[in-house]
């Protein structure tokens, strides 16, 4: 199976969005239907929400920083702000991909590998949402960077 340009139903709201277990049954030949698009592109917003969400969180959880008179005390604070600085700076990456996921469900090229043009396949696509690459391209890829660095 290759890629074929079809037009974007996922952008219509009318699919209802169905369940984990149905996308699992579904045959190769229904790969990347209205109905898979729907769900991938509804699981995406959550978790866009998700880490929008938890990047305001973080914002308020800083700015109540209260200061303590004990070096020990307050090197733990900022360590522990460090921390979560670091988390949501991934966060933020994860975040940039989860909405050029969500283009490309709109843009009608969501679920084919970008190097390949093959499907990249539902499992790996319900294990991790914005992945771009097929298995098999992913992992040559990561073997390149092994051998030859970036």
């Amino acid at each position: 199976m290759t890629k074929t340009n079809k037009s974007t139903p996922a952008a219509n709201q009318d699919i209802p969005v169905i369940s984990e277990e149905a996308i699992r049954a579904m045959s190769e030949d229904d790969y990347m239907n209205p109905a898979q698009l729907a769900f991938f592109k509804a699981r995406l917003q959550q978790l866009e929400k998700e880490l929008l969400k938890n990047a305001g969180e973080t914002t308020e959880h800083l700015r109540e920083t209260v200061l303590v008179p004990d070096p020990a005390d307050r090197a733990t604070i900022e360590e522990e702000h460090a921390l979560e600085l670091r988390t949501r700076d991934r966060e933020r990456k994860l975040l940039k991909k989860v909405q050029q996921s969500i283009a490309s469900i709109d843009a009608g090229d969501y679920g084919w590998c970008e190097e390949t043009g093959e499907p990249i396949g539902i499992p790996r696509l319900i294990a991790r949402p914005t992945a771009t690459l097929s298995l098999e391209a992913q992992q040559r890829r990561e073997l390149k960077q092994k051998l030859y660095g970036d």
